[in-house]
């Protein structure tokens, strides 16, 4: 029985940053996300696969506890290219290969639709509204998106926004959902759309956590080494969202906690490409650098 899912894609990433210049590593939001929500929870993946995916990276998932009951392997992999300049805060694509992704209908397995914490990661928000309509009586929906949603689907995003529990954005795309320069006015507009909560991220410098009459201001972490900042974002979302599946509470202050946590393995996954560094790190490490998030905040 799982006790999380998260919906999004299995990718073969090459990628160039200042520190290297790296071929055929395994990407994708939802093998970020489910290996980072992995250090708290069993988490299924629901996704679409090439049947050329290496099997090294398939047994690093499995070896991870990850459940591939809702993955379907057909065709060739989605393969991304990309690269970061020494302002690692955005990347650019060099070239994207769709393949199988283009077949993606997600379909849950039938132990899937009980789970109680769902990831809807970043993909086409129609497909998105079709694992809620398959969803029985879920706690918690955390939604993530990015830009090309906003300006290619913009509506039938709106329409999930208004089914989910969180809305995860970064600054950038919180300003061009909400057409204002204030992060303050994007989360308060998005809270009146229907979420609970609304999560703004600032990369290196943190996020903000937006709720009825409250918000929170989680600090970045001060990063000595950053070699790939691929799968953060991602990252972030799946230890969020682990952390509140094995706690089972939803309230806000253990949701300032869950930001920290997803912070905490974000910052491990800028240490290296892929998920070189997030394979090193043990629960240990993640609860040693959590306490340095909350001396940041002493004062």
């Amino acid at each position: 029985m799982v006790d999380v899912i998260v919906i999004g894609t299995i990718g073969i990433d090459d990628i160039k940053t200042p520190f290297g210049d790296m071929k055929n590593l395994l990407g994708g939001s939802a093998v970020y996300a489910s290996h980072a929500a992995s250090f708290f929870a069993k988490a299924g993946m629901v996704s679409i696969a090439g049947e050329d995916l290496p099997v090294e990276h398939k047994e690093l998932l499995e070896k991870k506890g990850i459940c591939l009951k809702g993955v379907e392997f057909k065709g060739k992999n989605f393969r991304w290219a990309g690269s970061y300049e020494f302002d690692m805060n955005e990347a650019k694509t060099l070239e994207t290969g769709l393949n199988s992704l283009l077949d993606f209908d997600p379909k849950l397995p039938d132990e899937y639709r009980n789970a109680k914490y769902v990831l809807l990661g970043n993909i086409d928000p129609t497909l998105q509204l079709k694992v809620i309509e398959q969803l029985r009586e879920p706690e918690l929906i955390l939604l993530d998106t990015m830009n090309f949603w906003i300006d290619t689907k913009k509506d039938d995003l709106m329409k999930v926004i208004k089914k989910v529990d969180v809305l995860l954005l970064n600054d950038g795309e919180a300003r061009q959902l909400f057409d204002t320069v204030s992060l303050v006015k994007c989360g308060q507009q998005a809270l009146h759309l229907g979420p609970k909560y609304v999560i703004i991220k600032k990369g290196e410098h943190g996020a903000l956590l937006f709720s009825d009459g409250k918000h929170f201001n989680a600090p970045g972490y001060p990063l000595e080494v950053l070699k790939d900042p691929t799968g953060c974002g991602d990252s972030f979302a799946g230890g969020f969202i682990g952390y509140i599946a094995k706690t089972k509470d939803i309230s806000e202050p253990n949701l300032r906690k869950a930001i920290i946590y997803g912070s905490t393995i974000a910052s491990f996954n800028a240490e290296d490409f892929s998920l070189e560094k997030q394979k090193q790190i043990s629960i240990d490490d993640i609860e040693n650098r959590f306490k340095e998030f909350r001396e940041f905040r002493e004062f």
